[in-house]
């Protein structure tokens, strides 16, 4: 029997003001994430390096292991292999903030704090709102989530948060101390302690480490390492207006607005089309 310490995973999600402001059902995807995330550690052959990290090689051996692809967005299955609860109907116009309560269940509580980290870290307000939406695609799709980020949000955002969403998944890779930013423990249990980054990602760190924006990115990176404070409590209330000076939200909705990513937002309104 997996146990989890329950004050450990409180803490993990925030602290029990955060929790408190969580549905039931965002209270259990996040049990099962966290039941999931030990399962698969305690499957894990054993490291053969420092610190019982698995290698590279040790994790793809997990692959056939499961029964669905660790990079399927969260809205489509539970990985502990139970059924998939209901989801409430959207608005016939929804809005950022309608997918934010009803979709993002559980993105939402991590990518507040990240975005508050970035507001008290002094950032401004388009890299505040890359840190509320940096995250929230992985309803849809974890693999390359920030290029698929990027691309879900570019229509409707300042450039520059798209480059921040799109480019922060390669930054994460390569540490920064002076900026803030130290590799974390997790990756290596998740990647493997000798995981090289793919050839996209080491080009585009080549390019951002001398581009003009790379403290876009950069500050997501710090904004989400840092996102997980116990004491935190963190409400959609101070981003309302960033969202609205920022965020150009169409008047038909999200999904119906003919844009070249409206099948995208349709997707997340309604995982369970067969087709």
């Amino acid at each position: 029997m997996i146990e989890i310490d329950r004050r450990d995973l409180i803490a993990g999600l925030g602290g029990a003001a955060a929790v408190g402001l969580m549905s039931h059902e965002a209270r259990a995807d996040a049990l099962e994430d966290a039941l999931n995330e030990r399962l698969e550690l305690a499957q894990a052959p054993p490291g053969s390096g420092g610190g019982g990290f698995p290698t590279s090689a040790e994790i793809e051996a997990q692959i056939p292991t499961r029964g669905y692809r660790r990079g399927t967005g969260t809205s489509f299955l539970n990985t502990n292999g139970e059924n998939v609860p209901m989801l409430p109907p959207l608005p016939a116009s929804p809005t950022l903030f309608d997918f934010y309560d009803l979709r993002f269940t559980r993105q939402s509580n991590h990518c507040l704090q990240s975005a508050n980290k970035a507001m008290e870290r002094g950032a401004d307000e388009e890299i505040i709102l890359a840190c509320l939406l940096h995250d929230t695609v992985q309803t849809i799709m974890r693999t390359d989530h920030g290029y698929w980020g990027a691309q879900l949000f570019e229509p409707y955002v300042p450039e520059r948060t798209s480059f921040a969403i799109k480019y922060h998944q390669a930054l994460r890779f390569y540490p920064d101390e002076e900026a803030g930013y130290v590799y974390p423990d997790l990756y290596r249990r998740i990647f493997g302690e000798d995981y090289v980054p793919a050839a996209h990602i080491r080009a585009d760190w080549d390019m951002l480490r001398n581009h003009g924006w790379y403290d876009a990115p950069r500050e997501v990176t710090v904004s989400d390492l840092y996102a997980f404070d116990p004491d935190a409590v963190v409400t959609m209330d101070p981003f309302v207006d960033i969202v609205g000076r920022h965020f150009k939200q169409p008047e038909e909705g999200l999904g119906n607005d003919n844009s070249p990513v409206a099948h995208m937002w349709r997707t997340i309104a309604n995982p369970d089309a067969p087709l």
